[in-house]
């Protein structure tokens, strides 16, 4: 079974939604894994924004990357630049992947547009997710 991990800063927002969109749209054909460079807890919004879209991430955790130092993954998909600048080494042949994705977490406005924009990066990361799965591992 092929090994995924997605990493982002602070294991919050970003990379806890494309984990839940691999997971779904893996349909259990493959292991993943979400992490941080640092963490920062899952955040409230992103919770609540993949829950209107049916899928709960309310029981993920935030990890760091050195919890999964001696796992062999075959992918790893940084989702913010910051992530794959300060990514460190895998004595491992994973393919790597990068998408920047915008922080919603960084959102500025009333709570109508901070939930719009955690929903935009929703969009984003579903529609990311879907065609890497169908491209690496269906």
């Amino acid at each position: 079974m092929k090994r995924v991990l997605v990493l982002c800063t602070g294991n919050s927002c970003r990379s806890q939604i494309a984990e839940g969109y691999l997971r779904e749209f893996a349909n259990g054909k493959a292991e993943i894994y979400s992490a941080g460079v640092e963490t920062h807890g899952v955040n409230p919004r992103a919770i609540a924004t993949m829950k209107e879209d049916g899928i709960d991430i309310s029981n993920h955790t935030s990890n760091n990357i050195e919890e999964y130092r001696n796992i062999d993954f075959d992918f790893v998909i940084t989702v913010c630049d910051n992530a794959k600048e300060r990514c460190p080494y895998f004595p491992s042949n994973a393919k790597k992947f990068h998408q920047n994705f915008p922080d919603p977490a960084k959102a500025e406005g009333n709570e109508a547009e901070i939930t719009n924009q955690f929903r935009v990066v929703r969009e984003m990361i579903k529609s990311y997710s879907k065609q890497f799965i169908a491209d690496n591992i269906l």
